[in-house]
């Protein structure tokens, strides 16, 4: 259950539109009294050091919390996203983005729910917590029991997020390029964008009904895996209904056996390769709170299916092309790859290029049997290179989308499986994906 306290969505686009412009004021207003203490002092400050600030981090990121919607879900986006190319410190920001939203009070509640259901509702629920179980950047789960004796959960998107959309994204860019700590060179407006086109899928609970539903079939007969039901009777534009299925989140595994966490972990990537290479759909967000594990029959649960978008063909045959280069130790397969996925263009100086191929082959290389993802040493040589390589002045181009939603996913995968401290062989499991 979250344990933040109610806070009130600002729904309309004036309200948020106020919201931001006060936060940004402040933390600009921050920023010139730090520089003029700085300057007093003989001492010439930097952006950097004036806009990160204890006081304006956690203004920032505490006003993008509660405004939830677009503005903390590309908090969010961002810090997963583009983790490789943002500064440490403001990924760090957005990173806390990452935890539980404030929650809405209960009033805010009943008028979402009265709006969208008929008059007399509550007389068909034996029990419905208004504390809700979760609550996300676009809205919170309530579990309820009706009288007909389903235990449900309900998602109730917050009110004013579909209208604020576009707006927030805009807010959110400007403030991120007022914030002057971008790399030189390096343009947001594809992640942005990229940002605002899945909220207004991830907003569209009707699109992640029926995302939840495929793969329902899809999983139908993996007993590895299980899924909430579609409950169309309850589901609404803003409300998706669902069976609830008990279990503990999929960190609190981290207690478990190593057996149990490396299943786990072999688990969620072998079926990674299935959206991929099988199934040609993905849910692409590896937020941790869509995972739970019921400890009484072994199943991992999956939950929240509204980032769930195809995977075009000729995009899962470079990434096949990509894994068969990197297992071979085919450096120039590698690179040939690289470049017609887009990781950099021809255009990119001969030493990035190869900085970029030595991070991927240290990748396939380090993939041992088993490999030990508590072993910090990959991701620490990984940030060495790419603090090389923004050093050397490289600027990631802008990525296909569905390259930036792939990369998100393997990413989260790997703090997963990090996460549980897992040991497995990861090479086999790709080898058997890509073989023949």
């Amino acid at each position: 259950m979250t344990n933040n306290r109610p806070v009130p969505v600002p729904a309309s686009r004036t309200a948020r539109l106020t919201r931001l412009g006060a936060m940004t004021a402040g933390v600009a207003g921050n920023m010139a009294l730090g520089g003029m203490a700085h300057l007093t002092r003989g001492k010439r400050p930097s952006m950097r050091d004036l806009l990160l600030t204890p006081a304006n981090v956690g203004r920032i990121t505490d006003e993008l919390a509660k405004m939830r919607g677009a503005a903390m879900k590309i908090g969010q986006l961002m810090s997963m996203d583009t983790g490789d190319v943002l500064p440490p410190e403001l990924a760090q920001v957005m990173g806390r983005l990452r935890e539980d939203a404030h929650i809405m009070p209960p009033a805010q509640l009943k008028q979402v729910l009265n709006a969208e259901w008929p008059k007399g509702w509550l007389g068909q629920f034996q029990k419905f917590d208004v504390r809700p179980i979760a609550a996300a950047s676009i809205g919170q789960v309530h579990r309820a029991q009706t009288k007909d004796g389903r235990d449900l959960a309900i998602k109730v998107q917050y009110p004013g997020v579909v209208q604020s959309i576009d707006s927030d994204v805009a807010n959110v860019g400007a403030l991120m390029k007022m914030s002057g700590l971008m790399p030189k060179g390096f343009d947001a407006r594809p992640y942005l964008e990229a940002a605002r086109a899945q909220l207004h899928e991830e907003t569209d609970y009707a699109r992640e009904g029926a995302c939840l539903a495929q793969f329902g079939d899809l999983l139908a007969d993996d007993i590895r895996f299980k899924l909430p039901a579609l409950q169309t009777d309850w589901s609404t534009e803003n409300i998706l209904a669902m069976t609830y299925i008990d279990g503990i989140a999929i960190e609190q595994t981290a207690g478990l056996s190593q057996d149990i966490r490396n299943q786990i972990a072999a688990d969620l990537i072998d079926l990674l390769m299935h959206e991929l290479f099988s199934f040609g759909t993905m849910q692409t967000d590896p937020n941790f709170a869509n995972y739970r594990y019921d400890v009484s029959d072994g199943k991992i649960v999956l939950l929240d299916f509204g980032a769930t978008r195809s995977i075009a063909p000729e995009i899962a045959e470079q990434y096949r092309t990509l894994i068969r280069a990197g297992l071979a130790g085919d450096r120039a397969g590698l690179r040939d790859t690289a470049l017609t996925i887009g990781f950099f263009d021809e255009n990119a100086a001969s030493k990035h290029q190869d900085i970029i191929l030595d991070m991927m082959t240290l990748v396939f290389d380090t993939l041992t049997d088993p490999y030990d993802f508590d072993d910090p040493n990959l991701t620490q040589e990984m940030q060495r290179l790419g603090m090389v390589l923004g050093g050397e002045g490289f600027v990631p181009p802008p990525l296909p989308i569905d390259v930036l939603y792939l990369q998100r996913k393997f990413g989260g995968m790997f703090l997963l499986a990090a996460r549980l401290k897992a040991q497995i062989n990861v090479r086999a499991i790709l080898a058997d994906w890509v073989k023949g």
